[in-house]
Parts: structure tokens; C-alpha cells; sequence
């Protein structure tokens, strides 16, 4: 048995009228592009190139919306780097076609308004725009940049060599790349061959066309490891292995892969663009968008009209092609992350490429998840699948004691602590729940802030708590149980002991800038705002553990809290069960709980977490959340935002400043709160 349905040809449509469609003709050039160096210089240290700028910089979130279809990239050119370098525009225009950076440019979301903003800022002075980065660079935008034809080189000595005013010169075939002011040659770093067939041949929408007729004709099948085979893989390379389009392909590091995909989700910020996409692939008169699911999450509570044209787009495809609950989630439905997990769509051992940098969220559930872009998407909804490419294996045990008040966002922050700039080094990281200690709800905050990590994908084999998390529900797994081999190997191999991690805060502006709460408290850090909620933390298990310490407080006479105390709950299923009574708040509910500590309960969605609607922090703004990203202008442009649990959220809002529940003076009593 499998999740991934065969193709859905409209109706009327013969299979010969697929094979006809047309080739996509793209012109390629050939010749050599030159410019000048744009370098972005790090405002810490003026003699270095600025290292981490992430998506939300270069494409910030109020210029992520597309009214239409044919106005897709107005507002991405628009807004492109606006508080970073506010005449970016005018500089490329003048001919500064060169944009030199220092590692890990565009991190974070998988926003590809960013990649297909700046090409096309450059194509409207009838020019070509090259990035020219360090050792790394963010997964999602690399693959974007390659699919939609921006050229991407990573070239460490030509960005550490280049200065104001140097000429460059990229060879678009062999991608050398030169600094002619310098009189220097430099070797980028390597393409994959599929990476490099998709570059050189038209990108993502040509491959789609050439792809469209043998995906229509081939049935979907997964054929898993057998047990001497899966002796040496670990859980993700297991099901890499089982979703391979090509079995004759090897299954390593660094290899890209076509893999069959059990789910293909989207949001309202992502889909129009991989509609888009769908659209251009397929003529948009042959077949039913393969394997999709849309979220109302992002751009729906607003009040802007331009927000609710660009979820019209959403709407329509889905009413269009019969794309109907719990497929297509309407305002309030939920976040996609909570929202497909509760509906039983993600299951054990599935592949889902999602348009969004925490679908890696699904880890959690023993899939393999990672973040792909709106074209990626677009192209999994024409053809079934998607291309890969698997990185190195690392491995974290978790052991030891649970320690009082510590969740899922505290071992996540210190993990991240941990790992440093480096973080995850674009792995794909298998965690091992030793002592079977961490819920879902510990495991989902985990696995979803890998994103935050920079790993390929986080995941969790199962075990029996994610099986008992499905037989509760009702809901099938018809995958094989899969476990790491015994024989697996993982270049990077360590272990948390999580009797040594206390609850935690993270400083901006990235969340592994944490630092133990009770020493925080000492500084008594004030905010604005309190908030708890997201996909992070927007489960039931989440809000109950707040209002588990607000109800505690409570009988010691903290009844209220001292500043703005906000709630997103992580779907509407939640949001109506937090409604009913709780055991374990005497017969209160969740609701009433926060309500009588002065919480207002917004609706289910992304919006504040990315600087949305009317919650978003001001200029000079500073809150407290369990939100996943606190990068500069996440929250809000000139806002800060700090990272922590639900219960040292609700403990803060109702001390006044940044502190754990111990604050309070609470006993801790694992009855009460686990």
C-alpha cells in the first residue's frame, strides 16, 4: 500500500495530447557575463563580507505577495534587499551585476520571490545577475537559483579577494569565474550532474516539459531495503532508497535523486508561484496537480486586499481541480505544518517535499521532510516527484534525565547552542530518542527548527510513541517500520544528555544565541509582548503547558499578566479544543486559563511569527515568543524577538521580564505538568 496516487489526466484529455505537448525553448547564452562587483560588507566588521543574510532580507515579508498570476514578480523586484540595501535596484541597473557575499547567503525560508526577484531586476536593464558566496549557501534558494536560470557560483578567495569597484567576468558554460580587475581565475564549487543538466538546459520548466509525458505514463512504486540491505542505510537514506524514481541509481551523499513524493504541500505565500509553475509545465489543460495540499496560513488575516487577491490564486486552483478538505485548508483551518500532520496525511516513512523551509517539521513523524521552492513544488505537481540531493548523515542521541520545566524548544535551542555557526552543515540529522521520553509535541519543535539548523531534514525513526501517536488518532501506517541499521554510517555522531539542559531563551538575532533562562532572569529583560503559538509550538500539549503555569501562579497570587499576552493557536482543531474542559486544570480549559490571565486568543496562522498583521512588532518593539526565527525584522521591522518554551513564555509574561517558571517560585511536579 502507498500514498502516492497514479497521474489524473483531465477529463477528455488522451495520453497521446501529453506526448505532444511542446518542449519548452529556452536560449542559452553562451558568451561571457560581465559586471561590477555589489558587495555587501558586514556592519560589525567593515573589512568582511556579510555572512547569514537570509531570505526575509532579501525578500522581506511584506513584498512576498503576488495578486496574480501575471503580476507574479512586481512587488519581489520591488522590495528586494529594501532594509538591507535600500537602492539595490538603481546599483544593479548602473551595472553592479555582481553580488558578493560572504557564507550561507540566503538561509531561512524557502521564499523563492528572493531568487526570482533579483534575476528579474537584473533582465529589466537587460542584464544578468551572478551571486558570488562563500563555502555554503542556503539549500532552498541554491536549488530555486538553478531551476529559474540565476546564477549562483560558490567561490570562497574570489568573494575574501573582491573590492569596491572590480570587474568580473563568469563563463556561463564552465562557470569560471574571474576577477578581471584582479587578473584572477577561480574554480566555483561543483554541480551534481542533475544540477548541472538542469542549469545548462533551460532550468526547471524545461526539465518539466521533458519529464511530463514519462511521469504521466509511469505507475508509482516504492520498493523498500530488505533487511541485509538496510543493514548499513540510516532512516532517511532508507527512504530515499525505497521513493528512488531510477533503482539503478546509488544511494550516497551527494547524489541528486528523482523521488516519487507522498505529499507535496503549499501555502498561500508559496502556491501561486508554484501554480505558476504547474501551469507552465503542464499547458494547464492536461492533469490534475499530483499529490497537492494548500494552507491558508500566511497572508490571510491581514486585512490588506492584496493579501486576500494572493489567496483568491490558492482558492480557485483548489476549487478548480477538486482540491477539497483536509487536502486544501481554508483561514483558520491551521498551520500546514500541525494542520496535514492532525489530519493524517504525513505518515511514517514518507517523503514530503514541502514549499516551505519547516516542512522538515514531518521529521517528527518518522517522514523525511525538507523545504523545497514554489517551482520545485510546481514541478512535483506535474510530474510526482521531485529531484533530491541527499546530503551527509549525522546522528544525535538524546539521553539522560528530563529535567524540570525542560521541553522540546529548550533542547532544540541548545542543540543549536551547541553546533555554533556551523550548525547542522547542511546534513540530514537522525535523532535517536534513547530513553522514548519526548513526545510528539517535544519531537515536532525539534525536528521543525532544523530548518533554523540548516539540515537537509531532522528526523525521528519510529518507535512506539509514534505508533501510539497514530493508533490514538485512528490512522493508518502503511509503511514498513523503519529503524537505522546497525551498520549505518554517520560522519557526525554525538550525544545530548538532557539531564544537563535547563529552559532557555534565545537572544537575537538567531535562535542558537540561547542562554539558560534562570541567568537571564538576572537582567531582568522587559517586552512588549508575550507570545505563544505557531508551528512550533501551537499544539495542544503547547498551550496546555502554558496555562498549566498560569493556573499554578495563580494560587500564589500572579493572577495577570503584566504586558500583552498573545495565542495562535497551531490549527482550528486546536483552537476548538482548548475550549474543553482539562482533568488537569481541575476542569478548566486551556482557554479559559489564558483568557483569566488576560490572553487573547488570535486565530490559527503564520502571520506574527514573520512580521504580519496587526501583532507584528513595531520599531523599538521587543516580545517574548515561541516562534522559530528571531532574525533582524523577522517579527517586524526594527522589533526583537527572543525564542523560548510556552512555559517560560507564560512564566515571563506574568513576572514582567524574561525568567523560567522556577521564577515563580513553582514546585515542579511531573503529575501536573507532563
Amino acid at each position: 500500500m502507498s500514498t502516492i496516487k497514479p497521474p489524473n489526466l483531465l477529463p477528455g484529455v488522451k495520453l497521446d495530447e501529453v506526448d505532444a505537448i511542446a518542449p519548452e525553448q529556452s536560449a542559452q547564452q553562451t558568451g561571457p557575463i560581465q559586471g561590477q562587483a555589489l558587495i555587501f560588507w558586514d556592519r560589525m566588521d567593515p573589512t568582511k563580507k556579510l555572512d547569514a543574510i537570509d531570505t526575509d532580507q532579501i525578500t522581506p515579508s511584506e513584498d512576498c505577495v503576488s495578486e496574480s498570476l501575471d503580476t507574479l514578480d512586481h512587488r519581489w523586484k520591488a522590495g528586494a534587499f529594501r532594509h538591507l540595501m535600500p537602492d539595490f535596484r538603481q546599483r544593479v541597473a548602473a551595472g553592479q551585476t555582481f553580488v558578493i557575499a560572504g557564507d550561507r547567503f540566503g538561509i531561512g525560508s524557502s521564499r523563492e520571490m528572493s531568487p526570482a526577484g533579483l534575476k528579474a531586476i537584473a533582465e529589466e536593464a537587460g542584464l544578468n545577475l551572478v551571486i558570488v558566496c562563500g563555502h555554503t549557501m542556503g539549500d532552498i534558494f541554491r536549488r530555486n537559483a538553478l531551476n529559474l536560470g540565476l546564477h549562483v557560483v560558490q567561490a570562497p578567495e574570489a568573494v575574501q579577494d573582491a573590492r569596491e569597484g572590480d570587474r568580473f567576468e563568469l563563463d556561463p558554460v564552465s562557470r569560471r569565474l574571474m576577477n578581471l580587475t584582479r587578473q584572477k581565475s577561480y574554480e566555483p564549487l561543483p554541480l551534481t550532474a542533475v544540477e548541472e543538466e538542469i542549469r545548462s538546459t533551460g532550468g526547471i520548466f524545461a526539465l518539466g516539459r521533458r519529464e511530463l509525458a514519462a511521469s504521466v505514463r509511469r505507475k508509482p512504486e516504492l520498493v523498500w531495503p530488505d533487511p541485509d540491505q538496510a543493514r548499513t542505510m540510516t532512516t532517511t537514506e532508507q527512504i530515499v532508497w525505497a521513493h528512488r524514481v531510477d533503482r539503478s541509481q546509488p544511494v550516497r551523499p551527494g547524489a541528486t535523486l528523482q523521488l516519487y513524493a507522498d505529499l507535496l504541500p503549499a501555502s498561500d505565500g508559496t502556491a501561486p508561484f508554484a501554480i505558476y509553475t504547474f501551469e507552465r509545465i503542464t499547458g494547464g489543460k492536461l492533469i490534475h496537480p499530483r499529490q497537492a495540499a494548500i494552507a491558508s496560513d500566511h497572508f490571510v488575516f491581514t486585512g490588506r486586499s492584496a493579501d486576500d487577491n494572493q489567496t483568491a490564486i490558492s482558492q480557485e486552483f483548489a476549487a478548480r481541480h477538486g482540491i477539497g478538505k483536509p487536502h486544501f485548508a481554508r483561514p483558520g483551518d491551521g498551520i500546514f505544518h500541525l494542520y496535514f500532520p492532525e489530519q493524517g496525511l504525513i505518515v511514517p516513512g514518507a517523503f514530503v517535499p514541502g514549499a516551505d523551509s519547516h516542512s522538515r517539521a514531518y521529521g517528527a513523524y518518522g517522514a523525511m521532510g525538507i523545504g523545497v521552492g514554489s517551482t520545485t513544488l510546481g514541478f512535483g505537481w506535474a510530474t510526482g516527484t521531485v529531484f533530491c540531493t541527499l546530503a551527509r548523515q549525522r546522528r544525535v542521541v538524546f539521553k539522560g534525565q528530563l529535567q524540570p520545566w525542560v521541553s522540546g524548544k529548550d533542547i532544540v535551542l541548545a542543540l543549536l547552542r551547541r553546533w555554533g555557526k556551523a550548525l547542522a552543515q547542511g546534513m540530514s540529522v537522525e535523532f535517536v530518542d534513547a530513553d522514548r521520553q519526548l513526545p510528539m509535541t517535544f519531537r515536532n519543535t525539534i525536528a521543525n527548527m532544523m530548518a533554523e539548523a540548516e539540515a537537509l531534514n531532522g528526523i525521528f525513526a519510529q518507535d512506539a510513541i509514534t505508533t501510539a501517536w497514530y493508533a490514538e488518532r485512528g490512522f493508518s501506517t502503511p509503511y514498513p517500520v523503519l529503524q537505522p541499521g546497525s551498520e549505518a554510517v554517520y560522519e557526525l555522531d554525538e550525544e545530548l544528555d538532557l539531564g544537563e539542559i535547563r529552559p532557555m531563551i534565545a537572544r537575537p538575532y538567531a535562535p542558537g544565541n540561547a542562554h539558560p533562562a534562570e541567568e537571564m532572569a538576572g537582567e531582568r529583560l522587559t517586552f512588549d509582548k508575550a507570545m505563544i503559538g505557531s508551528c512550533t509550538n501551537g499544539s495542544y500539549d503547547d498551550l496546555l503547558a502554558a496555562a498549566q503555569v498560569l493556573r499554578a501562579a495563580s494560587r500564589q497570587g500572579l493572577k495577570k499578566a503584566t504586558s500583552e499576552l498573545i495565542v495562535f493557536p497551531g490549527s482550528g482543531q486546536v483552537k476548538l479544543r482548548i475550549e474543553e474542559p482539562d482533568p488537569r486544570l481541575d476542569g478548566r480549559s486551556v482557554a479559559e486559563v489564558l483568557r483569566a490571565a488576560g490572553a487573547v486568543i488570535r486565530e490559527s496562522w503564520c502571520g506574527p511569527c514573520f512580521g504580519q498583521g496587526p501583532d507584528a512588532l513595531s520599531k523599538g518593539q521587543r516580545a517574548i515568543t515561541t516562534f522559530n526565527r528571531n532574525w533582524h525584522n523577522r517579527m517586524g521591522v526594527g522589533g526583537e524577538g527572543f525564542l523560548a518554551s510556552p512555559a517560560v513564555v507564560a512564566a515571563s509574561a506574568l513576572v514582567g521580564y524574561m525568567a523560567p517558571p522556577s521564577e515563580l517560585g513553582l514546585e515542579w511536579k511531573p503529575e501536573l505538568y507532563h
